[in-house]
């Protein structure tokens, strides 16, 4: 736990500085996003293997919590120094616009992510609280209704297809994971579900949230809150592209998918991108059991998972050039399909 706790809030603390102070503290949150977590990822030995099995971790929703609220502190923060009278140099402003943006979409989507799986509805009102902070409330339900329900087929749109670029993926996954989460809720709410649909909650609170960077800076502040929510989304989408991209369920001779296993996502053995991301590259272990908390995460070997060659971080730049992508990671592909 001091590990993960580290390596996550660290950075969040350098941003922080940063938009307090200025000068190379600026620099420091988004060095460590980017440089210092590429570097740390390359020493070898420092795998700490799986936690023991039935092993608990009362500390891990408390920080789950400090991440969490500490994600909605940065956000108006970080439109503040972007947009607003902070009396930051313009690469000041380019620094904490990456930074922040990185930290938001490589530590906060994994928190998020955990918090919407937990049972406990304060902490999964949390989750979504953050998610509709980066105005992508709707993938609280998507996430939990439809991608683990469909993941590896062509029902979810959230798996990308062999020989799919990423940004043809963007569009689609976005707008059909709104829209199938949009009807899984719905038929939720036919069912047996009460109260207020969450897609009202959802685009009531990004509309808030809206004003509230044109309260901070007026529509530049509107426009930075969008930046930056596009940016973390970005990195969330980048995800779910890299971690099921060419992986396909068979269908029975009955219709039915099989079973997601362990083949159906690619994992990641990176020490500390792990770490700061919460164990979020042992896709396989979560898909399997979507209730077991992150340090309980298990990761599995190389011949019975798909394993990239790249910390996730790396593996999502490369994807961003879709003919580099494909060619780097067609022979790891086929040696799955």
């Amino acid at each position: 736990m001091m590990l993960f706790a580290l390596a996550s809030l660290a950075p969040l603390g350098l941003l922080g500085l940063g938009v307090w102070l200025g000068g190379l503290w600026l620099l420091a949150g988004l060095g460590y996003m980017t440089v210092l977590a590429a570097l740390l990822d390359q020493i070898s030995g420092l795998y700490l293997g799986d936690a023991p099995e039935g092993a608990e971790f009362p500390a891990a929703d408390a920080l789950l919590v400090v991440l969490g609220l500490g994600s909605l502190a940065l956000m108006p923060a970080a439109v503040w120094a972007i947009a607003g009278d902070s009396g930051l140099p313009i690469w000041g402003r380019a620094a904490v616009f990456l930074g922040a943006g990185l930290w938001l979409g490589q530590v906060a989507n994994p928190t998020s992510h955990e918090l919407i799986h937990r049972s406990n509805r304060w902490l999964f009102r949390l989750g979504g609280m953050v998610y509709c902070a980066l105005l992508f409330g709707h993938h609280t339900s998507a996430h939990r209704l439809v991608h683990h329900r469909h993941a590896a087929s062509a029902d979810d749109p959230n798996t990308a297809r062999s020989g799919e670029g990423y940004y043809a993926f963007l569009l689609r996954a976005w707008l059909g994971s709104f829209r199938l989460g949009l009807a899984a809720e719905t038929a939720l709410r036919k069912r047996s579900a009460k109260g207020v649909h969450p897609y009202f909650v959802y685009v009531g609170m990004a509309v808030a949230c809206m004003a509230l960077g044109g309260l901070i800076a007026g529509w530049a502040g509107v426009l930075a809150w969008a930046a930056l929510a596009f940016h973390a989304q970005s990195q969330l989408m980048l995800s779910d592209y890299v971690q099921h991209y060419g992986l396909m369920r068979q269908r029975r001779a009955d219709g039915r998918l099989e079973p997601v296993s362990t083949r159906h996502s690619w994992n990641a053995p990176h020490w500390f991108s792990s770490s700061m991301m919460l164990n979020a590259p042992r896709h396989s272990d979560h898909h399997a059991h979507p209730q077991r908390p992150y340090p309980a995460l298990r990761l599995p070997t190389e011949t019975d998972a798909p394993q990239l060659p790249w910390p996730l971080p790396m593996a999502c730049m490369i994807a961003l050039c879709p003919p580099l992508w494909k060619r780097a990671i067609r022979p790891y592909l086929n040696k799955w399909r």
